[in-house]
């Protein structure tokens, strides 16, 4: 099976700045690098141009906030898996890991200014838990008789 072929701007974050080409297959191994990883969920280029934007943008905020952060880069094929992983549902979105635990997800294209705010309070995040769907869980002893 082939990869299929990032947009030329996403091939350039793997080429020129480090970034981690991300399949469902080797998602565990990035999540398994200790510090603070960013996976770029962009989107259809097509359907979410500002997806590139933001993979332009991604390198030029890590470098203004001397931040020592891996970018990881979710081909096209796993966006969904991954997106559903962490809660995401907008694109494009960077989620933000420290030591494989979830951090958060900032959505969207945001003004310079603004994005640098944003990063800079995502990077000093404690860990927390990804905003999943959860299933509500009920015990197979509870009665029908309930006080709510």
């Amino acid at each position: 099976m082939t990869a299929t072929t990032l947009p030329p701007v996403m091939q350039r974050l793997i080429d020129q700045f480090g970034a981690t080409r991300i399949e469902a297959d080797t998602l565990a191994a990035f999540l398994g690098r200790p510090g603070t990883t960013v996976l770029l969920l962009a989107g259809d280029p097509v359907q979410f141009p500002e997806g590139l934007d933001v993979a332009v943008v991604l390198p030029e905020l890590r470098s203004a906030l001397a931040a020592d952060f891996a970018i990881g880069v979710v081909a096209p094929d796993s966006q969904d898996a991954v997106a559903r992983r962490y809660g995401s549902q907008r694109w494009p979105s960077l989620v933000f890991l420290r030591d494989g635990q979830y951090v958060t997800t900032l959505a969207g294209m945001h003004d310079w200014t603004d994005y640098l705010k944003l990063v800079e309070a995502a990077l000093a995040m404690p860990v927390s838990r990804a905003p999943t769907i959860g299933i509500p869980v009920v015990s197979a002893n509870a009665s029908s008789t309930s006080c709510h």
